[in-house]
């Protein structure tokens, strides 16, 4: 759910609720979402220097009467992982009117707030954010995220990258409630979910490539979903600035059949370590990146090949070795694709 992650700054103590009792002492609000009944606060552990965020859950909010248990799947699904970019589970207690969920605080901000990166920090942000799926993925029962955007996503200083709000994960051989299908944010869901399919390790690759887009683009969260569907993941402003390969990785993972994507977070990390982000590409990354792009066909393919065959032919010419190195290079590139 989206947040309103403005910086509200510090308000007096006694302005919030008395959390003196469950161990807290309330900081200040770090943001809130009035339709969904969420806030979120900074607080500390009372008597120590610890922070930790609270987040509050409103039992009068429909979404959350819609799914009684979300708060139960996500403590279970919290309480089971270990990794230093997913917040851990600290606590949890419930009033008469509110549920609360107490989290390790990260110094870090929400991608949802107004940044402007560079190509090269958006794939640095890219690889820190996929490494933390393949850990999802590699769990005895993978974990769908199912809510990937960009303010549920926190970077620091260093652009390490956290994954928060797991209230819509779900282990991959979990069965989701009609409740709950495209429960996520417009844009950002899979093409699969809003048709009521099977979830797969590649639906969540689809919400990180619409993020990445977002911080490409400097395009708005609510604006995403517009711009993939209007375009048909075609975007000219990136095609001047990225190279095609990064391009076609880019693309790759905005499929909207899953098929078409990496079939795993790990397959898609492998792929983009290498693939460089900006600079003009070879002859042959050109040709194999617009191969990817256009769905290729086997007469397509082999038609593409012929050409390459006789840049490489006429290379010879020019540099001794050059059709061997250039060959070496479709060959290697093939091999990765």
């Amino acid at each position: 759910m989206e947040l309103d992650v403005r910086n509200k700054g510090t308000i007096p103590v006694n302005h919030y609720l008395d959390f003196s009792q469950q161990g807290y002492q309330v900081i200040r609000e770090l943001g809130r979402n009035q339709e969904g009944g969420r806030i979120i606060y900074l607080a500390s552990v009372c008597n120590s220097e610890q922070k930790v965020v609270i987040k509050e859950f409103s039992f009068a909010s429909e979404t959350e009467l819609l799914d009684s248990d979300a708060y139960e799947r996500e403590i279970e699904i919290l309480q089971q992982l270990e990794h230093p970019r997913i917040p851990r589970y600290i606590d949890s207690f419930a009033t008469s009117a509110n549920f609360y969920l107490v989290q390790e605080y990260k110094n870090a901000l929400s991608l949802g707030t107004k940044r402007d990166f560079k190509p090269t920090e958006v794939k640095q942000i890219a690889i820190s954010l996929l490494e933390i799926l393949v850990y999802l993925q590699q769990q005895v029962d993978p974990i769908i995220h199912r809510d990937i955007k960009p303010e549920n996503i926190l970077v620091d200083e260093q652009l390490n990258a956290y994954l928060v709000d797991f209230g819509l994960a779900r282990r991959q051989s979990a069965k989701i409630a009609l409740t709950t299908l495209s429960a996520g944010t417009l844009g950002f869901i899979p093409p699969e979910e809003q048709c009521g399919d099977k979830l797969t390790q590649a639906s969540d690759l689809y919400s990180v490539g619409a993020t990445l887009i977002c911080l490409l683009t400097n395009t708005h969260a609510a604006n995403i979903g517009k711009l993939i569907g209007d375009r048909g993941g075609q975007f000219p402003g990136l095609a001047h600035q990225l190279n095609p390969r990064f391009r076609s990785w880019l693309m790759t993972m905005v499929q909207p059949n899953w098929k078409n994507r990496y079939a795993n977070a790990a397959v898609a990390l492998a792929a983009l370590r290498s693939i460089p982000v900006t600079g003009n590409a070879t002859i042959v990354e050109t040709l194999l990146a617009a191969i990817k792009l256009k769905k290729r066909t086997a007469m397509f393919t082999l038609a593409v090949l012929g050409m390459v065959a006789v840049a490489a032919t006429t290379l010879v010419f020019s540099q001794q070795g050059g059709a061997a190195q250039q060959l070496k290079e479709s060959k290697s590139l093939i091999d990765f694709q």
